[in-house]
């Protein structure tokens, strides 16, 4: 019998093409947009807390009068102050030595492993910010919806932030508030039967399915994140609420907008929008990006088509492209994120925006070597032939004006 592949494979070179073919969503519009505000990027804290005052009452002491009326009674202008505290945001690499060595050509691995981790986690990193910039700063990726257990299930409405093999925490939403709130299930792995599901599976840390008890309100956050997020929009934009220090029970001015229907969807509508951006413009500011998901995306673009209106997207300014609103003073960029809220939309004045941060991320080095020898694997101490690096960020994600923000919620998505 002739030569065949089987008879020769010992003889045979395998070729890899360059590196890894991303299957993963790796957008982060939002953090994009926040990075090149009309302010920028403050690099100068200096220290744990960021503070400014704002402005918040007017002096009362104005009125009209007639002959010989007692004149108005001298008043004062109203200020508070505000105080915006860092998040410390990490990300860990961790290679052994032989990898390292080994797989530093591309003829010998799919690509250079360290290379390959280290871009990697700069983009997992970003997506993970990119997040926080629509969460409230209690971490959440998913609030349950059904209770369940002793289990391994978890029912929501949304899976959109939740990524297999991730190790999350369980959290009772009822001590969300708490300093410390309870951890049900701590550091488990999760499996998803696709993006859309509703249930997710959680694993236990030794393999094999966990046994939860889930509570309706329970919420899912990313392993030892909970309450150490970047308070984003979600908390931002909102009523209600404190938020950088400052009450609106106490400071009604610092009310952002949300025009909701109570937690029932409804189409959306150009009203609705206009009544959403105006409510803005009355409180001294300008709506300069609408943010959605490609739900809500849908949803604009077929009301623009049902009022016959040319639809196409449109180039702004930075590289963005999307659809435009049409306001009085100019054109909205309707701009989408696949990881934006759904059912609604964000119109934010991005001038009123600030990415406080002490530092680009860097790596933990003041040992004097990025990497360091690994002396615990599993939780077993010894020496080991691996090394880890810890990249690292202080920010935070504020606004000096509350009120200059809004949501259009509880929008039926297409």
């Amino acid at each position: 019998m002739g030569a065949t592949l089987a008879t020769v494979d010992a003889l045979l070179k395998e070729v890899y093409e360059d590196g890894p073919r991303e299957q993963i969503n790796q957008d982060v519009i939002a953090l994009r947009r926040v990075e090149r505000s009309s302010e920028g990027v403050s690099n100068e804290v200096g220290g744990r807390w960021v503070t400014f005052p704002v402005h918040t009452k007017r002096n009362n002491g104005v009125g009209a009068r007639r002959e010989l009326e007692a004149l108005p009674s001298a008043g004062q202008q109203g200020h508070a102050a505000a105080r915006v505290p860092l998040k410390y945001q990490y990300g860990a690499l961790q290679l052994t030595g032989q990898t390292m060595k080994l797989a530093d050509s591309n003829f010998q691995a799919f690509a250079s492993v360290l290379d390959n981790e280290v871009s990697g986690i700069s983009k997992d990193l970003a997506k993970n910010l990119n997040f926080q910039i629509y969460g409230d700063g209690s971490g959440r990726r998913a609030l349950a919806s059904a209770a369940s257990g002793p289990a391994a299930t978890f029912t929501t409405l949304n899976t959109q932030y939740l990524n297999v093999g991730y190790a999350y925490d369980l959290i009772d939403g009822t001590t969300i508030a708490n300093a410390n709130p309870t951890v049900k299930a701590g550091g488990t792995g999760l499996i998803l039967a696709s993006k859309t599901a509703t249930v997710a599976t959680f694993l236990a840390s030794g393999g094999g399915a966990a046994s939860i008890t889930v509570a309706i309100g329970d919420i899912v956050v990313v392993a030892g994140s909970v309450n150490r997020e970047w308070t984003g929009l979600g908390k931002m934009v909102a009523a209600t609420g404190a938020y950088q220090n400052i009450d609106p029970a106490n400071e009604p001015v610092w009310a952002a907008t949300v025009n909701a229907n109570a937690g029932t969807n409804r189409a959306l509508t150009e009203a609705l929008m206009i009544q959403t951006v105006d409510a803005v413009r009355q409180n001294g500011a300008s709506a300069s990006l609408g943010l959605y998901n490609l739900g809500t995306r849908r949803s604009y673009f077929n009301l623009l088509q049902s009022l016959r209106q040319f639809v196409n997207t449109k180039e702004f300014p930075g590289g963005f492209s999307g659809l435009a609103f049409t306001t009085d003073q100019g054109d909205i960029p309707m701009v989408v994120d696949v990881d934006a809220t759904p059912n609604g939309i964000y119109f934010l004045d991005e001038s009123e925006l600030k990415l406080y941060r002490e530092s680009d991320w860097g790596y933990m080095d003041m040992d004097g070597s990025r990497w360091s020898r690994v002396v615990s694997v599993g939780g077993v101490a010894g020496n080991y032939d691996a090394y880890g690096a810890t990249l690292y960020q202080y920010s935070e994600l504020g606004t000096h004006r509350r009120n200059a923000h809004a949501r259009l919620a509880d929008i039926t998505e297409s």
